[in-house]
């Protein structure tokens, strides 16, 4: 099977069919290249999405990464990036390995071709000069073959007519004899052509064209076996590939194994844990029988002081102190929170103080250790004092020794706290009792100690100024166990200039420019307390009315 023998009057089409075959390579070509840009392109997505859900540094998401479910989705972020990763080298490796290579070898296989098809190009212009000179030569051959038979007739007619004379005849015959002459000199002449012309055909045929074409075909199939390489080094990239992708998703796996449901809830019970004990049973107080009750901590005619500290420390009933989550998160908000964390629940107040006492030592160690290495530079400034001045580290060694006097102090404060806090645990004891409401009758000078360590109703201290500020707050409280049966009077009115949404127990929804009335003003806390109807009332916040109190109220 040959394209020379089978194909020699081809030479066209097989021209067409190369350059056919050189397309389809390009074509590949092409084709391999998009494939790369979509793999960088997901590679890209892949890698930008990842980044996109990765915790940012120093915000909240950081500490949710505690959590083991977290945790694991955090690996699997990690292993997009590798994943990501893969598919950049499976562009990269079929960049040079297919897509380079098959560019330089098109360029070559186009100059190969040209060479070809000028070479058989060449050998047709032959065969066609050689053919045009053997027709040259027949038509000369031939019209010298009618010259001699018209000079032959001639010479024939002249010597049959006896009127010409015989100077005539000799003409004519001499004439003739040139001709036949000239014919076989053209005879002659054609027939070397002729031989020369089919010596010239028959290499043309059978030496010229198949090795041409036979070259042509070496080329082509040379194309072939090359694009099915090609084709094989496509799959070998990705399949190169393959095992460490492979690693990647038995990482993510194994980051999703590791999910441990059980640790995740301990950790949400550490940060959340308030350290309170649940209230106990309220006390049934009879009022059926006035006249039998005696003096008593929950007694009308008891010390308000210690009535206070027994509704204080006692089961919240009514809840009326609600509104007051509010006041202590707008306060945290502002950057308000007690240096002492006195804010918090016992349990998160351990925890900051504890992070906090750690942090200090941390700083600690670190500035002893620099003043260890400033010790160290300056007992070789004295035994080389070429090396530097000693005196020019007494500055900063001082300097560094003050620091570590300040961080000392600040550290024992912290401890202090941490063990006034440990201390005042449930497990202790006291606190206990004082979570159920079964506290005994406490003297009103005891009740200011107290203020540190007093709850609010979302379950964080709150820490007052002085005795007076706190028998203020107790006062509304314990006034307010009476909401029910004794209404109070209206000191005022006052004009919403916002409206607000009640949403907490014990507040009450107002509409920007309604009127209510007053039945409680701000006692330092900012909310005031109003009503809407018999039925209805709460606490708003006091910047968004605008009070109007009755002038005998004020006066009273």
């Amino acid at each position: 099977m040959s394209w020379g023998t089978e194909l020699w009057d081809q030479f066209d089409n097989l021209e067409k069919h190369t350059q056919w075959g050189i397309d389809i390579l390009e074509k590949y070509i092409k084709f391999v290249k998009e494939r790369t840009e979509i793999e960088l392109s997901y590679a890209k997505q892949l890698r930008n999405l990842a980044k996109k859900y990765q915790p940012k540094k120093n915000s909240k998401e950081e500490e949710e990464y505690r959590y083991t479910a977290c945790k694991a989705f955090l690996s699997t972020l990690n292993e997009m990036n590798d994943y990501a990763g893969q598919h950049e080298v499976i562009s990269e490796n079929m960049t040079s390995h297919i897509t380079v290579e098959l560019a330089r070898y098109v360029q070559e296989l186009k100059q190969e071709r040209k060479s070809y098809f000028h070479e058989g190009r060449k050998a047709q212009q032959h065969i066609e000069i050689c053919w045009k000179q053997l027709e040259s030569s027949k038509r000369r051959f031939e019209r010298d073959c009618k010259e001699a038979d018209r000079a032959q007739q001639y010479f024939e007619k002249m010597d049959a007519d006896i009127n010409v004379t015989k100077a005539d005849v000799e003409k004519a015959r001499q004439q003739a004899q040139v001709r036949h002459q000239m014919a076989e000199d053209s005879r002659a002449d054609y027939s070397s052509i002729l031989q020369k012309f089919n010596r010239e055909q028959h290499e043309y045929y059978h030496t010229h064209i198949p090795n041409i074409f036979q070259k042509i075909q070496e080329m082509e199939e040379r194309r072939i076996v090359r694009i099915g390489e090609s084709m094989k080094t496509y799959a070998e990239v990705d399949r190169q590939v393959i095992p460490i992708i492979g690693k990647c998703l038995d990482e993510i796996v194994k980051a999703a194994e590791s999910i441990d449901q059980k640790n995740d809830s301990q950790l949400v019970i550490e940060a959340y844990k308030s350290g309170f004990e649940p209230p106990g049973d309220v006390e049934f107080e009879d009022y059926t029988q006035p006249m039998k009750r005696t003096v008593s901590d929950n007694s009308l005619s008891n010390s308000r002081g210690e009535g206070k500290a027994e509704l204080k420390f006692g089961g919240k009933s009514k809840g009326k102190l609600w509104p007051f989550i509010k006041k202590n998160k707008l306060s945290l908000k502002l950057g308000a929170t007690p240096e002492d964390f006195s804010n918090l629940p016992p349990e998160q107040r351990r925890k900051k103080l504890q992070q906090k006492v750690d942090e200090l030592n941390k700083e600690i160690q670190k500035e002893m250790d620099q003043r260890d290495a400033i010790t160290k530079m300056k007992d070789v400034y004295l035994k080389n004092p070429q090396m530097g001045d000693p005196a020019s580290l007494d500055h900063k060694l001082t300097e560094v020794s003050q620091n570590i006097e300040k961080l000392r102090l600040e550290a024992q404060k912290f401890e202090a706290w941490l063990a006034e806090v440990e201390g005042r645990l449930p497990a202790r004891g006291d606190q206990a009792r004082r979570q159920s409401g079964l506290y005994d009758a406490q003297d009103p000078a005891t009740v200011p100690n107290c203020a540190q360590d007093r709850e609010s109703p979302d379950g964080s201290y709150t820490e007052e100024q002085s005795q007076e500020s706190e028998v203020k707050v107790l006062a509304a409280d314990f006034d307010d166990e009476f909401d029910d049966e004794e209404p109070l009077p209206a000191i005022g009115t006052c004009k919403a200039l916002y409206t607000f949404e009640g949403q907490n127990e014990g507040t009450i929804s107002v509409v920007e420019g309604e009127t209510l009335y007053v039945i409680e003003e701000d006692k330092g806390d900012g909310w005031t307390r109003i009503r809407r109807s018999e039925e209805e009332e709460g606490y708003v916040p006091t910047s968004y009315v605008e009070v109007y109190l009755d002038k005998n109220a004020k006066d009273s």
